[in-house]
């Protein structure tokens, strides 16, 4: 069983493609952490794993409110973004605990930001630029992370 899936993504549409494919591998409870820089195409990713799992509407960036949530018929997401953050002692503030629940799925931009008040991945995405296109590394963390690779092929 592999713990890494490594892949070249030529544009938008493939990114939003690679967030839809991962969004029939993740189940409630996965926690994922999703680096890069800035334009690497983190949200872009996470809008084909929400829209995926059956959000109809926009997606948006939650860089200026730190969480948008999806609440779903079977499955609540959370998609975090850290970068504005000042300190991670604000996430104790905002009840950051409440949201990494079983029947939840955590997406976290720029979760360095936050280390010591969030849990530990089940799968940590890279999102890099290499030849003129994304290139998306994904690591497992967890056996949740290694089901999830494993699923992707």
């Amino acid at each position: 069983m592999s713990d890494v899936f490594c892949l070249h993504l030529t544009d938008e549409a493939a990114t939003v493609e690679m967030g839809r494919r991962l969004s029939n591998a993740v189940k409630a409870g996965a926690v994922l952490f999703l680096n890069g820089d800035l334009g690497a195409g983190k949200t872009t990713l996470s809008r084909g794993i929400v829209q995926g799992l059956g959000h109809n509407g926009k997606v948006k960036s939650p860089t200026y409110t730190l969480v948008e949530p999806y609440e779903l018929d079977d499955v609540s997401i959370y998609h975090f973004d850290l970068y504005r953050l000042g300190d991670p002692e604000e996430l104790e503030y905002m009840g950051i605990r409440d949201y990494f629940a079983e029947q939840a799925i955590c997406i976290v931009e720029w979760p360095e930001k936050g280390v010591g008040f969030i849990p530990t991945p089940d799968l940590s995405i890279e999102m890099a630029y290499e030849d003129q296109q994304r290139c998306i590394t994904i690591t497992a963390k967890s056996a949740r992370g290694e089901k999830i690779i494993s699923s992707l092929g």
